[in-house]
């Protein structure tokens, strides 16, 4: 709970919240090709548990719809296996297709410099097709749709 938070409730409906979405997520990734794992393996071929490393969730706006989004997948493959279609071409940072907003959390970048201007970045803007969650994350992505 952040220092702004003063009522513990609202912290429980977004632990339950979470709790939902990973249910959701791991019920489909089971139903499908298994691709989405929750659990992930170290150097050392230990296994890390999902509470030690929780993977970020990412929300779309304003579609409403939150999907898992590991570290080993862009946030545009990551919606991909969860049903969402982002607006995609190139798929390597180069076209701006997938140009949408971070409203709030943080990403990274797979590649040194994706196609955006400093101020773009200033401004919170990523391309999802070379972009990684780093933090639980809000996007503004407008054309977002069901697959």
């Amino acid at each position: 709970m952040s220092a702004g938070d003063s009522n513990p409730r609202a912290s429980d409906e977004k632990i339950d919240a979470r709790s939902d979405a990973r249910s959701e997520s791991a019920s489909r990734a089971d139903a499908g090709n298994g691709q989405c794992a929750t659990a992930s393996a170290t150097a050392s071929g230990a296994v890390d548990s999902p509470a030690a490393s929780p993977v970020p969730l990412v929300r779309v706006e304003p579609l409403g719809r939150t999907f898992e989004a590991p570290p080993e997948l862009t946030l545009l493959e990551a919606a991909a296996f969860a049903g969402i279609r982002l607006p995609r071409l190139c798929r390597n940072g180069t076209c701006r297709t997938c140009l949408c907003r971070v409203v709030s959390g943080e990403a990274s970048f797979t590649i040194e410099w994706p196609g955006l201007s400093r101020e773009e970045k200033a401004e919170g803007y990523v391309l999802s097709c070379v972009a990684v969650a780093r933090t639980d994350l809000v996007l503004d992505v407008p054309e977002a749709e069901l697959l």
